[in-house]
Formats: C-alpha cells, structure tokens, sequence
C-alpha cells in the first residue's frame, strides 16, 4: 500500500477494500468543466519565452552558456554535494478565463548522464498578487547516481497561502484562484561538463472541476465497435519483483500501463536495456518501466508527469492532461491513440472488476458496440495472469469512476504519426 495523496494525485497500487458499496447519487446533468492544455514545442514556442543562458535549436532547448553554478544534494544519495552549471528558460504568461484550482506540468525531454532538469510554475491570483515558484519535479531519464543523474524526485512541504503541490499537481489554497501561469525550466549538468540536456516540449494543464459525486453516462462519439491491438500485461505477475521501486508489482499499475501503450507503438525499451532485471520475468519492460518513473520522495511509481516524461524518452510526443467525458475519450481511440486512465472506485461500483481501489490506472483501448468501454486493467481481476488484463466495463460506471474521481484525468502518449483529434473550443489537448 503506498502513502494517501489528495484527490489530484495518484496511489498507483490496487488496494481492495472492505467498505459496502454505497448507494449512488441521482445523475445530474453534466457541470461546466474548465480544462486548458498549453504547450511549447517548436523553435517559434521557445522563442517566445525568456531565456536565461539556453539555446534553441531543432525544435528544442539545450545549454547555452551557464548562468551560474548551484550545490545540490541529493535527499536521497549519499549527503555528497555536487556542483552543477544552470541555464533556464520561462514560459509567457497564460491568462485563464475561468480562474484555476489545478495545475499539472509535463515535459518531453533528454537528460544524457550527470545531467537534469526541474520544472516549476507560478501565477498570478485572484488578488492580484504573484505566487512563489513551486517545484513541480526534479527529474532526469537515468539513475547513474556515480555519473552525476539525481534520484528523480517530487518536492514536498511547499504550500503557503496561495497553495501547495500534491506530488505532482498544484492546488490552489481554498478560496483562492489563479488568473494566469507559467512555467519555468531548469537545466543543470555537472560544472566542467559538456553534455546538456535536450527538452522538446514543456507544457501544462490548468483546470477549474465542479465538485460532482455523480455524472450521467456521455453522449457516444462514434468509436463504438472499434478496439486498438494493445498488448496485454498484468502488475500482478511482478507481485515481488524489485520492492525497492514502491513495493514490487502489485502498485505498478501506472508502470505497466505506460509499459503496455510503449509497446502498442513498437517503442517499448531494448534489449540491452531491460538487461538489468532477472531473464526469468516474461515481461522485463514492466520492471524497467517502474524504475524509469520511480519518484523517491512519493515512493511510488504513480507520478503523472513522470510517467509520460519516460515514454518521451522513447521517441513519443506525451502529456498529462484531462477529459471531460468518454465522448473526448472516443476521438482518441479513432485516431488510433489509446489512453491511460487514473480511476477510482469501491468494490462493486465498477461491475467486473473484483476489487476496489484508492487511486488506479488502467489503459482505455476501445469501445463495444453499445459504447461500453474495453480497457487494458493491469489489475487482472487480482489474478496473475496476462489473459485477465482485457476487459469490458459499463460506460456510466466507468465514467463515473473517472470523471468525478482524477477528474478525467489521462496520459496521452503517441507518435507525431498519429495526429491527435481536432480540438474543441476550450483546448485540453
């Protein structure tokens, strides 16, 4: 079991609960929900924002010329200091028209040996005063702690007044919104070093959710009897392996999700690279994906960001972001891009699944003829076995385990191939 998070953050495990079901609130109709996605990933992005010391080039940002040198100790290494050269780039100012309560960054980016970088936002509020910086992680692609890599990391205990970080997510204080944000990211490599890291994309989702128990069953979207070809991989059959990275399989279902779309593209990790782990394990890039995402101050394998952050590094375009309904989550599917989704739900309120659960993730793959939704559940039914991951659930249950609970809430991971569907007149995507 891993530690509780606020309802904008993950507990990646399957945890069953003992709690009787509860009977559920009448279905009302559907709430306003303020969703708005930005990202910067094109020479012209990048110009737009300030640069202190990076360059862009390609498409991307890389190190300049260093603009001072910071000393850095890992919480979780060995007390050492190391000295680190920096540069950093911020975003232009994002106005909302709807005032935020969250905030959720994601970054595709390439981080080659003693190198790294941190993401962090901040904003402009109802009362019209700035926010501090938050550091929303401090991530780097490897764990060659000797080579200079950092144990990539959250930062907890940085509320104040105008909010706080859930792992992974700003939240705004109660009674306070933010007008606007930006975002700002900081690349660091060992001083005396030449290597940078490479970011492609940096962006954010901001989002204003009505405090809905209860949603009706969406509309369909016109992807009913189609299913994508995503391969099956259950969190159970790593039950044990390797607990140093959040206890072993059974709280991998965010993990084995990001392994399982990796995969569905042909980009899962290599040979060489799942080398590591024990030639027994019949899906090693299980276990190398829970390593890869791993934050060590959550002790989980759940962070949002992180997650996509990994498949990045496998040549995918990726972001978190958050749907309003499984009639969004059906433009997806039909262009050929399934969806990892972050649920939660007591025994017996998602019909077939066996278990309840605090925080889960599974993979959205297709759609029945009647519009009920065909997942990919690493939690297999709690049964170890491969052949139980694929399964059919009831669209209102599903939605309603969904949509109230991360607020939609979904990994978006696909190559620039797969053009993502036509966006509406409040972009989240």
């Amino acid at each position: 079991m891993t530690a509780a998070r606020a309802l904008a953050a993950l507990i990646t495990g399957v945890l069953v609960l003992s709690l009787a079901t509860v009977p559920s609130e009448a279905a009302k109709q559907p709430q306003q929900r303020d969703i708005a996605y930005q990202t910067w990933t094109s020479t012209s992005d990048f110009l737009s924002g300030t640069r202190s010391g990076t360059t862009v080039a390609d498409d991307a940002l890389t190190f300049g010329t260093a603009t001072s040198t910071t000393s850095y100790v890992d919480p979780f290494g060995d007390g050492t200091a190391k000295s680190y050269d920096q540069t950093s780039w911020t975003s232009p100012q994002v106005p909302t028209s709807f005032g935020l309560t969250e905030l959720i960054a994601s970054w595709n980016a390439t981080t080659p040996p003693g190198t790294w970088v941190e993401v962090s936002m901040a904003g402009r509020t109802d009362l019209a005063t700035t926010t501090k910086w938050y550091v929303l992680g401090r991530w780097s692609s490897g764990d060659d702690t000797a080579a200079g890599d950092i144990h990539r990391t959250s930062v907890p205990s940085q509320g104040d007044t105008n909010g706080s970080v859930a792992v992974d997510t700003f939240v705004a204080a109660t009674g306070r919104t933010l007008d606007s944000w930006q975002l700002k990211v900081t690349l660091y490599r060992l001083s005396g070093t030449t290597q940078s890291p490479v970011v492609r994309s940096i962006g954010a989702m901001a989002s204003r959710l009505p405090d809905e128990k209860k949603v009706p069953a969406s509309p369909l979207g016109g992807a009913e009897g189609q299913v994508l070809d995503v391969p099956t991989y259950s969190q159970e059959t790593h039950i044990g392996h390797y607990p140093q990275w959040d206890g072993g399989g059974e709280a991998w279902c965010s993990a084995t999700s990001t392994a399982m779309v990796l995969d569905y593209y042909g980009a899962g990790p290599t040979a060489a690279e799942t080398a590591w782990v024990d030639p027994t394990d019949a899906d090693p890039q299980v276990d190398h994906s829970a390593r890869s995402v791993f934050d060590y101050a959550y002790d989980g394998a759940g962070n949002w960001p992180f997650n996509t952050a990994y498949a990045g590094t496998h040549g995918l375009d990726t972001f978190v972001t958050r749907l309003r309904s499984l009639t969004e989550a059906e433009q997806f599917i039909k262009a050929g891009i399934p969806l990892i989704a972050s649920l939660s739900f007591k025994k017996g309120d998602l019909p077939g699944a066996g278990y309840g659960t605090n925080g889960h993730l599974m993979v959205i793959v297709g759609f029945d003829a009647a519009g009920n939704v065909v997942v990919n559940d690493p939690a297999s039914h709690l049964i170890a076995s491969n052949d139980q991951v694929r399964t059919t659930y009831n669209r209102e249950a599903f939605e309603n385990a969904w949509v109230p609970h991360s607020g939609g809430l979904v990994y978006v991971l696909h190559p620039t191939t797969k053009q993502l569907p036509p966006k509406g007149s409040q972009p989240n995507w």
